[in-house]
């Protein structure tokens, strides 16, 4: 269930917390394994770069995960921050039910 008083963690913390932290690896070894360059794990680890699908395959295959794993995370931090903010609740509020 998805928290409705606060947005969810960005992948990017989940990336740097659970993963690069405790397994001791540096951005730039995350970069070179990913075969991306490092200012784009450095984004996505400060939380300026949301994670496509194909960042998810990569990051799923580097680190032993699931691309579902990757991919629920980014749309569970996209979800909450729509939800939480004045565009998103303004944008539901126009939303007219078809069913009860």
């Amino acid at each position: 269930m998805l928290p409705k008083n606060r947005v969810t963690t960005h992948p990017g913390a989940i990336l740097k917390e659970e993963f690069l932290v405790p397994l001791g690896i540096t951005i730039n070894a995350a970069a070179e394994a990913l075969g991306i360059h490092r200012v784009e794990v450095s984004e996505i680890v400060n939380g300026h770069r949301a994670l496509s699908p194909r960042m998810s395959a990569k990051l799923a295959k580097c680190f032993g995960t699931s691309i579902e794993f990757w991919s629920g995370l980014q749309a569970d931090y996209d979800t909450t921050k729509f939800m939480q903010s004045a565009e998103g609740r303004k944008e539901l509020a126009a939303v007219k039910p078809l069913v009860a």
